[in-house]
């Protein structure tokens, strides 16, 4: 125990202790100048989506302000079928994109419009959709080498990356698929299930690093999962799944009017709340770190801003927790629900 390193911790603690006494000047440059600070704006600012991802902002000697972001691309679709793509600077400090003889804008919302009143369909690479796809490669790039891990060390002890993702393949496999799907038929829904488990844990981290995407939280992220979830349960229903919804046993015939409506409902309740419940807590948890974090800003306060930041230091190791544990509420529930459509019944 006496050779157990908390360096780290000392440093994440004086990190915060420095930011809720930066966040203090600037909370009095800010009152100096007559701006006002506005939590709610600065908190739907980092949680929301956006087509560049915004890193920072300062102010120079002389009181000009300065953002610092990486642009993205923009990827347009008009309904003439005309095909734009530039990058996201053109937009910066209010400017208009000037493409032809189309002008594009951003509104209030963050949206593209074109001012000539023309439809638009955008399919632009945003800071959510950026950081999925960083979780993408990241998954690929690991998972290759604890593959890779299986075959060299065939027989033998795991090594480097496969020694910290081989229990928690097994876990998920042991724990999570075969009691939910089912002994017989959970190896057809273990590659879907462990990458959905993978896919969820690498967005909810990723999202917890500085400045980093609130991906996990974005209802549309959550609600394309639910789909496949919803899909693959229906497609993949046995003929007792579907008799039960139409023809429940032993409900008198008079009573099934009543009762094939509720269970149609229940086909589609089941992936609304795997929808709801991962973007209510991961959106939850971003805005109490931040709204933890507004404290020294709006009290205008150093002690304020101190205290706020020890409390966020556990807030913030609850979090990679939840990211973790809401991973595995979605894999183990898309799992039952499986398991409930593809269950064999003995009616005998």
């Amino acid at each position: 125990m006496k050779n157990l390193n908390f360096s780290w911790l000392r440093h994440l603690l004086i990190g915060v202790f420095v930011f809720g006494t930066t966040g203090l000047i600037h909370a009095k440059d800010a009152s100096s100048e007559g701006e006002e600070f506005k939590p709610t704006e600065t908190i739907l600012h980092h949680v929301l989506d956006g087509h560049s991802w915004h890193i920072a902002d300062w102010k120079d000697a002389e009181g000009h302000e300065h953002h610092l972001s990486i642009p993205l691309p923009v990827i347009l679709v008009t309904e003439n079928g005309d095909f734009d793509v530039f990058m996201s600077n053109a937009f910066d400090h209010g400017h208009k994109k000037q493409v032809g003889d189309r002008t594009y804008a951003l509104d209030s919302h963050d949206h593209i419009v074109e001012e000539g009143g023309m439809k638009v369909y955008d399919f632009s690479l945003t800071k959510n959709a950026t950081s999925m796809l960083i979780s993408v490669i990241l998954l690929i790039v690991i998972f290759n080498q604890v593959a890779k891990g299986y075959e060299t060390n065939k027989g033998k002890a795991p090594k480097g990356v496969q020694s910290f993702f081989e229990p928690i393949i097994v876990f998920v496999r042991d724990e999570v698929v075969k009691p939910t799907v089912g002994e017989k038929k959970y190896e057809k829904f273990l590659p879907y299930l462990l990458t959905v488990f993978f896919f969820i844990w690498f967005n909810n981290l990723l999202g917890l690093f500085p400045g980093g995407a609130n991906t996990s939280g974005n209802i549309a992220f959550t609600m394309t999962l639910a789909v496949f979830t919803l899909l693959i349960t229906n497609i993949n229903g046995t003929k007792d799944y579907w008799g039960h919804i139409f023809a429940t046993p032993g409900v008198p015939k008079p009573l099934l009017v009543i009762m094939i409506p509720v269970e149609l409902m229940g086909i589609f309740t089941k992936p609304v709340a795997l929808m709801l419940r991962l973007f209510a807590n991961i959106t939850a948890g971003h805005i109490s770190i931040l709204a933890f974090i507004s404290l020294g800003f709006i009290l205008k306060s150093a002690a304020v801003g101190a205290m706020a930041g020890l409390l966020i230091v556990p807030l913030y190791f609850l979090e990679l927790f939840v990211a973790l544990l809401q991973a595995y509420i979605f894999t183990m529930l898309t799992g039952l629900f499986i398991g409930m459509a593809v269950e064999e019944h003995d009616h005998h």
